[in-house]
């Protein structure tokens, strides 16, 4: 059982709750009403400083910190804490003028004008000196100031810069990488149209009208390098933190599953994962909770299974979308504490106060142009601020899972740039496909990379594994020899690190292990369909028949076992879902995309199989989530209704308690719509 851990700073043994807080876009007496409303609400931490570099910095080298002084002071003398950020996600304007070669240059290899924001190039030495600068000039001043809680280093890093300097630092980092030209188009198969480099000034970015667009394996090293520069910007500024105020924790706002940036390799060089959540959910087509809980699941295995801090999400309706939805009543509450219950030791917003200017002057708020706590919105924070003061116990506690699903930043790059099968492969609502049979059932996930540690689950599910880098194959079949049950489908086991296919038949590596061979893939279109027909008396007890659309992969049994087959057009009777003894465990390959109701009886099957119990023993309404989290002692459940209904929930389990009343749990619960509730009993 992983953890307890603790808290993010030990200064601080409660959760965080608050948000992105401007007082230098207010005048000075909204200071004191913004305490005041601050304690009303339950909010205890706010993040300072974001997009302030104007306002820290007005002229080069002349800083003006006395506003950020006093916001300090204010916070502390409130018993509050800042998560104080570096401004560098956006320069101010005399910074653009005096240094334009610090501007992007985008994909069109246009060069950018001062305006908007992350609006610099990752490679320039300019930059990264005036982003090391400003850092310290904050870390000297507020290293030992009492607010000071945490670093919040940028806001959100994104895009590419395509400039000369760029495309020079790309040349380098490719010339490191591969040790001939040779050697780099053999990687890339550049004969390809007679690509072929003779010369490495011919190598540039990838993309655009003016650039090379179509060798799948420049395309990944780009994102690849363009991951480590936005690392390297990083570790500019957090390396001065750290020397300066060591043992504050440095943090940045990651974005989900972000796909130009591999938060794997990021996840590394950060002190706690924090991420930004903004869920689309009115239980409208295309909304789910489910893909929002795979993402909390996600950011907390980016740490490695600490808690990790929700640092944005918003209280109300969201600017940026094509409709501002409100939230329901209930909503924000159930929003808040999935995030807890995945593992987030924090609840913060973007933003405190709606600003009277603006791109974001509509975007949700704690507090409404109005400017009073009399709002709907703030009596919603207020409630999940009085929530969260009572559960200090959960703190630190950690999710423990038999089962992962395989997300791997890289894959989902060479499947998406690949020129076919078809344009959109969906990987990511695949994976959230896969997760959402675990999320209904109750039964905990982790998210892990293609290089994570396998051992110690049950079940390893890996869908559209199309990429198989050097090493994964190998780890997999460790696996599933030491007993583990591993899961792949059509799309797998296809390419290298390079995006060059193996030879030899699919899928390729993991051919031995999975004991079919992949001939053909079938593509239907958006409205067709094809069936999956369970064999009679087949082991898993499937009855069928089920689904299959979009992707119908045409394979041959080698050593595995027939499970169903497919039931229509001319590969009737193929395998459509095999099962290959290897070792003391199982590899099952599902060879078409198929509906709902396989993947229900399917994982289903597999959890019996292998003895995978959900968090809490009762049969769950479609819509009702449970999570848990444990500290060894005491384990803390969140039942979460995401329906605009009642849910009636039958419990079977004894020693169930209200955490927040203490009150004994009887033989069932009723959740009101968007209701929630938080049980504990003692630790299984």
């Amino acid at each position: 059982m992983p953890g307890p851990y603790p808290p993010v700073n030990p200064k601080c043994p409660h959760f965080l709750h608050g948000g992105d807080y401007n007082p230098d876009q207010w005048p000075t007496e909204v200071w004191a009403e913004d305490m005041r409303l601050m304690k009303l609400s339950g909010c205890n931490a706010m993040s300072v400083g974001i997009f302030s570099w104007a306002q820290l910095e007005p002229q080069e080298g002349r800083y003006t910190f006395d506003w950020l002084d006093r916001i300090m002071d204010m916070l502390a003398e409130n018993d509050a804490w800042a998560v104080l950020a570096t401004p560098s996600a956006a320069q101010p304007a005399w910074m653009s003028a005096r240094y334009p070669e610090i501007l992007r240059t985008d994909y069109n290899r246009i060069h950018h004008g001062h305006g908007g924001r992350v609006n610099y190039c990752l490679t320039s030495p300019v930059w990264r000196e005036k982003i090391a600068t400003i850092a310290t000039a904050l870390a000297e001043r507020y290293k030992d100031h009492p607010a000071l809680l945490m670093w919040h280093v940028h806001n959100e890093y994104s895009g590419e810069c395509y400039c000369d300097q760029c495309a020079a630092a790309f040349r380098d980092w490719l010339g490191r990488k591969y040790p001939t030209l040779d050697a780099l188009n053999q990687a890339y198969w550049a004969a390809f149209w007679s690509h072929t480099y003779t010369d490495w000034s011919q190598v540039g970015p990838p993309g655009s009208p003016y650039g090379e667009g179509f060798h799948g394996g420049l395309w990944i090293d780009w994102k690849r390098f363009t991951t480590e520069q936005t690392i390297a910007c990083f570790r500019t500024e957090a390396d001065v933190l750290r020397r300066l105020s060591p043992g504050v924790p440095v943090t940045t706002n990651l974005m989900g599953t972000y796909p130009p940036l591999d938060y794997w390799k990021f996840a590394r060089e950060l002190d706690v994962i924090s991420w930004d959540s903004y869920p689309r959910f009115h239980e409208r087509p295309g909304e789910s909770m489910h893909g929002t809980g795979f993402t909390h699941d996600l950011n907390r295995c980016l740490g490695g299974g600490k808690p990790f801090l929700l640092m944005e999400s918003s209280p109300s309706s969201q600017n940026w979308m094509p409709v501002m939805r409100l939230k329901r009543p209930g909503m924000h509450r159930v929003m808040s504490l999935q995030a807890v219950a995945h593992g987030s030791d924090s609840v913060q917003y973007f933003q405190w106060r709606k600003g009277r200017g603006g791109h974001e002057k509509f975007h949700g708020a704690v507090v409404d142009h109005e400017g009073s706590e009399n709002s709907r919105v703030f009596q919603d924070v207020a409630e999940v601020g009085q929530i969260l003061a009572q559960l200090d116990p959960v703190i630190g506690s950690a999710v423990k899972a038999e089962v992962a699903i395989v997300y791997d930043w890289e894959n989902g790059w060479a499947i998406e740039h690949s020129a076919g099968p078809r344009k959109d492969k969906e990987y990511i609502a695949t994976l959230h496909e896969h997760y959402r049979t675990f999320w209904e059932a109750g039964v905990p996930v982790d998210v892990v990379g293609e290089e994570g540690d396998f051992s110690g689950y049950k079940l390893l599910i890996a869908p559209m594994l199309y990429m198989v880098r050097p090493g994964v194959a190998e780890r997999i079949e460790a696996f599933v020899e030491a007993g583990g049950t591993f899961v792949a489908t059509y799309l797998s086991g296809i390419a290298d690190e390079n995006d060059l296919v193996f030879t030899g038949g699919w899928p390729g590596p993991l051919r031995r292990l999975m004991g079919i061979r992949a001939e053909e893939l079938d593509v239907l279109y958006d409205d067709e369909r094809n069936l999956v027909v369970p064999a009679r008396d087949n082991a898993l007890g499937l009855t069928g028949p089920f689904e299959a659309r979009v992707f119908c992969d045409l394979i041959h049994a080698e050593s595995a076992e027939v499970l169903a087959s497919y039931g229509e057009d001319f590969y009737a009777g193929r395998p459509a879902l095999t099962v290959n003894r290897f070792g003391q465990g199982r590899a099952y390959y599902v060879a078409s995309r198929n509906d709902e109701a396989f993947l229900d009886a399917f994982y289903a099957a597999l959890m019996r199989e292998q003895a995978i119990r959900p968090v809490l023993s009762a049969k769950l309404p479609r819509g009702v989530s449970v999570q848990a989290r444990s500290d060894g002692q005491r384990d803390y459940v969140f039942m979460l209704n995401f329906t605009r209904q009642t849910r009636h929930v039958p419990l079977s389990e004894p020693g169930l308690e209200n955490l927040l009343t203490g009150q004994a749990i009887g033989r069932s619960l009723d959740l009101e719509p968007y209701g929630s509730a938080i049980l504990t009993r003692p630790a299984r």
